[in-house]
């Protein structure tokens, strides 16, 4: 359940984050009705080959191998911004369409804006069949919404933090040496 690809504004690039096979599908059909030129799939487990990857977005070996990147090294949401940073700066990129699960996308927003102060996001939530429940019934999902509560706000601190240091921007901010920020 997410909005149609039609709707979707397009993009430089679009950027799907792991977790989910419906994250890297619904990536795959961003691509292929061309609202981006690349795809880049951030957090991609070691022993998952391209060819799974392949098969999960749902896309043929011509467009995959033109246009997907694999992104191995992110480990978390941290990870994962800072492994796209890399990317959209190594294409250029100035736009794009953020692919992950609804609940996680506030801290994932968050996190790619830290890194990424001058790229424009366009959030495409994706849903699971679990979030149609009533929340409040589901103890299940009360504790993954809790866990992502709580993982946002040392994001959201972070975010903060970065846009209130007087005369510097979150780049900057990131690479300064530690004596630097004083």
């Amino acid at each position: 359940m997410h909005p149609a690809p039609s709707a979707v504004q397009k993009a430089d690039g679009i950027v799907a984050l792991t977790g989910t096979q419906s994250r890297i599908s619904a990536a795959g059909q961003l691509l292929a009705k061309g609202l981006g030129k690349r795809l880049l799939v951030t957090g991609v487990n070691r022993q998952t080959t391209g060819a799974e990857i392949r098969q999960l977005a749902g896309l043929g070996e011509g467009l995959f191998d033109c246009c997907v990147d694999l992104g191995y090294e992110a480990q978390d949401t941290i990870g994962n911004a800072t492994e796209t940073q890399a990317w959209a700066a190594k294409h250029g990129f100035s736009t794009l369409i953020v692919v992950t699960s609804s609940y996680h996308m506030p801290r994932s927003l968050v996190e790619l804006g830290r890194v990424m102060p001058d790229v424009a996001l366009i959030p495409y939530p994706v849903t699971g069949p679990f979030q149609k429940e009533s929340w409040w019934k589901s103890p299940g999902l009360i504790r993954l919404l809790l866990a992502e509560y709580l993982k946002f706000l040392p994001s959201a601190a972070r975010y903060a933090v970065l846009r209130l240091v007087d005369g510097m921007e979150p780049r900057a901010l990131a690479t300064a040496e530690p004596s630097d920020r004083s």
